[in-house]
């Protein structure tokens, strides 16, 4: 039992490397967290706007968690676009399946790894965190403990935002289809059901709909506070995208 558990996570771990590796070495992904890195840092530090760090005058990094989540609409699904499109246009999906993994651990395998890459392209900007500490008057003056909360809120929705993106790559073997995909799932579940609950149609329930949206989440956890609703909401989220998947993968056998 203990050796066949082994071989198991051995297998995974492979594949997970191997997710890693493809992505890596496509310039795609250079260029996707090249973009992301550089869009935040010329709206936080360049860009005369409203998100300028240093025209506002607060020692803050609210504007870098105001900004990220729109260009991880974009980003995420770049990552992900490939995760199993590729496999469906290379010819290799079906013997990727015939692996001593069940879907579920190959699913998990691909959405470890783009969680992973997602992670990289964020960690750079913590670099922002320690700048703003040391150019704070007097030094140190940012409020540490909910910024370190908020990057737990964006680590949760980039998160929820990649098990879209594997699900939407499930879907097609296009990886432009899939990522256009991606793009629209992660756009209406971030800010489709805000402006569905202002309708007049909806009344009292204005309140739920809201609370369906990620947004909604991901504003509550972004003020530093790590709410037990917030983080089930994301699980749930990243739970059923998943299962979604493994779905439709599964049909291949119906």
């Amino acid at each position: 039992m203990f050796f066949n558990l082994c071989i198991l996570a051995y297998s995974m771990f492979t594949l997970f490397k191997k997710e890693i590796r493809s992505f890596l070495s496509s310039l795609i992904g250079y260029i996707a967290i090249c973009v992301f890195l550089l869009l935040v840092g010329l709206f936080l530090w360049i860009l005369p706007t409203d998100s300028n760090i240093l025209n506002n005058g607060y020692a803050g990094l609210d504007a870098l968690f105001s900004l990220a989540p729109w260009v991880f609409l974009f980003l995420i699904p770049a990552i992900t676009m490939r995760s199993f499109a590729d496999e469906r246009k290379a010819g290799t999906i079906e013997f990727l399946l015939t692996k001593p993994l069940t879907d579920l651990q190959i699913i998990l395998a691909k959405y470890f790894a783009s969680v992973t890459l997602v992670l990289f392209s964020l960690l750079p900007t913590i670099i922002y965190y320690f700048s703003i500490y040391k150019l704070g008057n007097p030094v140190g003056n940012i409020d540490s403990g909910g910024t370190w909360g908020s990057y737990i809120g964006l680590f949760f929705l980039a998160s929820a935002f990649t098990a879209i993106g594997i699900f939407a790559s499930s879907l097609s073997d296009n990886q432009i289809v899939a990522f256009i995909l991606a793009v629209f799932l992660c756009f209406f579940l971030y800010i489709g059901f805000e402006y569905i609950s202002m309708l007049d149609l909806f009344g009292k329930m204005g309140a739920l709909i809201l609370a369906l949206g990620i947004n909604d989440h991901y504003t509550s956890m972004s003020r530093g506070v790590i709410d037990t609703r917030d983080v089930i909401y994301y699980l749930s989220i990243i739970g059923i995208f998943i299962l979604m998947t493994k779905t439709k993968l599964e049909s291949r056998k119906w």
